[in-house]
């Protein structure tokens, strides 16, 4: 009898396993004949790549198509978390000149107070005052904005050129966005169907009552989580896998591509062997569904679809594969139109956002405080953090809400025309949609905050105004 079909062995083969490897000859079927499914954050790591690198990427997805399978889980999660992707990125590029003009004045600061500091010597030493009045000529305000301006607009320049050359914006994707078509040509029918309420309800409360508590994988290191909802998310994923791999069409292999390596997927590494999957894991699909699993990171899987399929993906391709499957700095829930109806912005938030933007009429003052005008003040908060108008409170929440769209056709069909609005105070008015709330509010504002809001939707709906 060969060793591994000793029963010992065979039954806790995959915690024998030393890591994750497997010879090409054992690891090619995944690729070729095994179910694959795509973990949310490759999915949206789409939309962090430069055009010609997500090209590539769609281009190496395209030749796994036929195996890929989108479950319903990662599908919801996908179409919710577009507008903070693009968002964050957008922000992170808008407010990037006031960061490096921070850092910059940091360094002049630094440089007076080494200044200062060698002057403190001179004269407690030495008595020199010519000496220090010296450095006063030489090392001063002046001669340091001298001394860095080439280097602040050599900077400056590159962030305008980054912020020119973005394709995506956060507007696009409620009414132009170019990558979720293609991503629906990759999975074509091949999606999972919405759990039937009484299931869902089950399964997370197996996760809440059970699994989390006993810290079975996948997902109990997200208990705590807003809602038990929420915090099931992994866990509603992985069911729906089991139950894939165990139903009438038989897939004997799954290969499941996430960057989550958080100890409620992976088992940290022991003397002897690296982090790996959890067996238990494996142990699980092969009981339940009688199949095998493998679970890989980005890179790994796209390597694979290179070795494999031979795919054409260059080194530069890897390294944005790896940046944007860096982990993210989570954030509260996503606050759109939804939510924002039935959702009471945090105490005192809505006025903050209403000082940033510089409103000072009652009318304004008064819709802010209304139960009535959520939808507004929630617009207001998310388009003050967005250009960069205040900071974000602690526990502040994403908003994707905008008040217009450059687009032809309208998101919604109680959407208005620019024509709506006067001309020349409405710059789009032949090609846009504004939101009704957005309108009621505008029409019963002032000519002076009226002006600030119109100017906000402007650089909202176009962030390169």
């Amino acid at each position: 009898m060969e060793q591994n079909d000793l029963p010992l062995i065979r039954q806790y083969q995959a915690w024998l396993q030393i890591g994750d490897s497997l010879p090409d000859a054992e690891r090619e079927p995944f690729f070729t004949k095994g179910l694959v499914v795509l973990d949310t954050n490759l999915l949206l790591n789409l939309y962090e790549y430069t055009p010609s690198a997500r090209e590539q990427v769609l281009a190496a997805l395209e030749l796994i198509a036929p195996r890929l399978w989108l479950p319903y889980q990662v599908g919801l999660e996908f179409i919710r978390g577009r507008h903070r992707v693009i968002a964050n990125r957008v922000k992170t590029l808008t407010d990037a000149p006031d960061a490096i003009n921070h850092k910059l004045n940091e360094a002049r600061r630094a440089v007076v107070a080494a200044r200062d500091a060698v002057k403190n010597l001179l004269l407690k030493y030495a008595q020199d005052d010519e000496a220090g009045a010296e450095l006063d000529k030489h090392i001063n305000q002046q001669s340091f904005d001298d001394a860095l301006a080439d280097w602040r607009s050599m900077l400056l320049n590159h962030i305008k050129k980054l912020k020119a050359q973005q394709d995506l914006k956060p507007g696009s994707v409620a009414s132009d966005d170019k990558i979720l078509p293609r991503i629906a040509a990759l999975f074509g029918d091949r999606i999972g169907v919405q759990p039937p309420p009484e299931v869902l309800r089950r399964r997370v409360e197996e996760a809440s009552a059970y699994r989390f508590p006993n810290e079975i994988p996948p997902g109990f290191r997200d208990a705590g989580k807003e809602t038990p909802l929420r915090s099931a998310g992994d866990f509603l994923l992985w069911e729906e896998i089991v139950e894939k791999a165990a139903g009438t069409e038989g897939h004997e292999r799954v290969l499941l591509v996430s960057a989550d390596a958080k100890e409620d997927w992976y088992e940290p590494a022991e003397q002897g062997r690296g982090p790996r999957p959890w067996p238990i894991l494996a142990d699980e699909l092969r009981l339940r569904a009688d199949a095998s699993l493998r679970i890989e990171t980005p890179r790994q899987f796209y390597q694979g679809i290179k070795q494999f399929l031979d795919a054409d993906l260059t080194e530069n391709t890897y390294e944005e594969i790896d940046r944007a499957a860096e982990p993210r700095e989570p954030e509260g829930p996503l606050i759109t139109e939804t939510e924002a109806l039935v959702t009471d912005p945090p105490d005192g938030l809505a006025l903050a956002a209403y000082r940033a933007a510089g409103l000072a009429t009652s009318a304004i003052r008064k819709a802010i405080e209304s139960p009535s005008q959520r939808l507004f003040q929630w617009w207001l908060i998310g388009v003050t953090r967005e250009l960069g108008r205040r900071e974000a409170q602690r526990g502040e929440p994403p908003v994707e809400l905008p008040a217009a769209i450059c687009t032809d056709a309208p998101p919604a069909p109680h959407w208005e025309r620019g024509t709506a609005l006067k001309p020349g105070e409405w710059p789009y008015r032949a090609s846009s949609w504004l939101a009704p709330w957005f309108l009621q509010v505008v029409y019963a504002t002032p000519d002076a905050d009226r002006q600030t809001l119109l100017r906000l939707a402007v650089r909202q709906a176009d962030p390169s105004r």
